[in-house]
């Protein structure tokens, strides 16, 4: 069975939020087919076109043998698990996961884009994402779109107000 390595954005900004990630980090490593291959620290950052307290944030990594839909099923579940609610866009939540990228799946369907559109713009993933894909070996094709350089990144950062935290997940 073909596995494919994902990048998975993890946030929160209500409730016992780091509660939130680790029971998210769990339940990642319970899917079918899927084991943890690394973790990003634990970052805090301002809300981004949103409003509400300020959101801590990690990017984990897993190898899969669950395709893209059915890893984004599993990721709302884990969600609804964590009393996740919608009632409007960018609203505040218990718990965010985004799948950013799966192995070298393109697909923009109404429901489902990868790599994740929004990504290359939001410090609060590519932080975590450039942290904890630095200490993992390469994949020899990545559909990660061209990340912004160092110092794109650190201006990103100021502008939207990320804080790298000493605390692990």
């Amino acid at each position: 069975m073909p596995r494919f390595r994902a990048c998975i954005g993890l946030g929160g900004n209500l409730g016992d939020v780091r509660a939130h990630l680790r029971a998210a980090l769990e339940g990642l490593s319970a899917l079918p087919g899927t084991t943890l291959e690394g973790v990003s620290s634990l970052y805090q950052t301002k809300p981004v076109e949103a409003t509400g307290p300020d959101y801590l944030n990690a990017v984990a990594v897993v190898q899969t043998a669950l395709g893209p839909r059915e890893l984004l099923g599993a990721l709302h579940a884990l969600e609804a698990g964590c009393d996740r609610e919608r009632p409007y866009q960018n609203a505040p939540r218990t718990l965010d996961l985004d799948l950013l990228c799966h192995g070298d799946a393109v697909r923009q369907t109404p429901h489902l884009t990868v790599p994740h559109p929004r990504m290359s713009t939001r410090a609060f993933v590519l932080e975590p994402l450039v942290e904890v894909l630095d200490t993992l070996a390469p994949e020899p094709f990545s559909p990660l779109p061209r990340l912004p350089d160092a110092a794109a990144r650190a201006t990103l950062a100021r502008e939207q107000g990320i804080v790298r935290l000493s605390e692990s997940l």
